[in-house]
């Protein structure tokens, strides 16, 4: 720990501001990387901003043309945003003070109005939950376009017969479309669960404050409509105890999604081995050894089968650290937001990824047939007995060769 690094540190002006200077080496420790993460959260914040900002104005605390200033700035920084011409500084700590600094330098006293009636606690919420609902409506496009291509691929090879397994072992017939259609089906279900998890953070924070309320009148319904927020959350305490919480089914419900493609990622790795030969990935989508000249080799389906790990791992860093807080809000939470961006950034890359992979992906039929063998159908001729009328357990034991 260097001199240089407990120096007081200048910075523009933060949210929480009480007239001293903050100790470097402890404000890069608190801000840690919100302010990186944070860039992705500069539009909600705006516009969670102005629907703050238009109620504001509805009740009485802001005249109707420092509503319009406020809009107006608020939308120009969106611009800006997209632009990437608002880059969000360590010292600003994250996009909240950053933004509010923005309208004091651009609007004087009025940018120091556009906080009223609120914390930065519900500010935060709002933010992160406009961008969940976002983030999870893409997760559930990428799985829409995955089931497409898992069903032009049923399409082209269903009816393509191969052995199914059981304890990793032949066990009865099976075919490519079956096994896809195991797939589709579960990706259905999956969206099921992205569907739970939207629900549930459909609750608008705004008004809550720090977790206490706000002793002002303000319009919550109002607010959260503003938002296409489906409901206000009305416990001020449990707007707090819901964060990790909310963020912890957000990862339970992208694990589910990151389970099948790693059991998806599992099967096209074992049954594309030459020993099996039943899937055909083309060499354009496998990477190659530095030392033999021979191999492709399926790295994009083995990173796949990793990074369901990586997911869960991520939801349960999030459970351990809400784990053990008493009720109300505490700066642990702030580390509940990286691991669910990151969780995102992995179940959308992933999907794609194996979008692009059934998109071109192939059988060999000639394997598959071969593969076929006597045994696979010793269960059909246990059945074609009990259609004579043969007991279940002595046809049973008639072709296992007992009798």
């Amino acid at each position: 720990m260097t001199g240089e690094s407990r120096d007081p540190v200048d910075s523009p002006r933060k949210l929480w501001d009480k007239g001293y200077r903050l100790d470097r080496e402890v404000e890069e420790f608190t801000v840690g990387d919100d302010y990186l993460l944070d860039q992705q959260l500069v539009r909600y914040d705006c516009l969670a901003s102005i629907a703050h900002a238009t109620m504001l104005g509805r009740v009485g605390v802001l005249e109707e043309d420092e509503v319009q200033s406020l809009v107006d700035e608020l939308n120009r920084i969106i611009e800006l945003d997209l632009r990437g011409e608002f880059p969000i500084r360590r010292e600003q700590e994250d996009c909240h003070t950053a933004i509010e600094n923005h309208l004091t330098e651009r609007l004087g006293e009025l940018g120091e109005k556009v906080h009223t009636g609120r914390s930065r606690n519900d500010q935060v919420l709002a933010a992160l939950r406009l961008y969940y609902k976002a983030e999870l409506a893409k997760c559930k496009k990428a799985m829409v376009e995955l089931v497409l291509y898992l069903e032009q691929f049923a399409a082209r090879y269903g009816e393509v017969g191969l052995p199914g397994y059981t304890h990793t072992r032949k066990a009865m017939p099976s075919s490519m479309g079956l096994w896809a259609k195991s797939f589709i089906d579960s990706m259905d279900d999956n969206g099921r669960l992205i569907d739970v998890a939207t629900e549930l953070i459909d609750q608008c924070p705004l008004g809550a404050g720090a977790g206490y309320g706000v002793p002002l009148d303000l319009d919550r319904e109002y607010t959260a409509g503003l938002l296409e927020f489906e409901r206000v959350q009305e416990n001020p305490i449990y707007t707090q105890n819901s964060r990790g919480k909310f963020e912890a089914t957000i990862l339970h419900a992208l694990a589910q999604v990151m389970l099948d493609l790693n059991k998806m990622a599992a099967d096209l790795i074992l049954f594309s081995m030459p020993e099996f030969g039943y899937f055909e990935l083309p060499e354009e989508l496998c990477t190659g050894s530095s030392i033999m000249p021979q191999k492709r080799n399926p790295d994009v389906l083995e990173l796949v089968r990793a990074r369901y790990h990586q997911v869960v791992a991520l939801e349960f860093q999030v459970k351990n650290t809400i784990a053990n807080l008493i009720s109300g809000y505490h700066r642990d939470l702030q580390m509940t937001k990286g691991p669910v961006m990151k969780g995102f950034e992995v179940a959308q890359q992933s999907l794609s990824v194996m979008a692009r992979v059934f998109e071109d992906l192939g059988v060999n039929e000639e394997r598959c047939l071969a593969a076929l063998t006597d045994e696979v159908y010793a269960t059909e001729r246990v059945y074609e007995l009990v259609k004579q009328g043969v007991p279940f357990r002595e046809a049973y034991r008639r072709v296992c060769g007992q009798s």
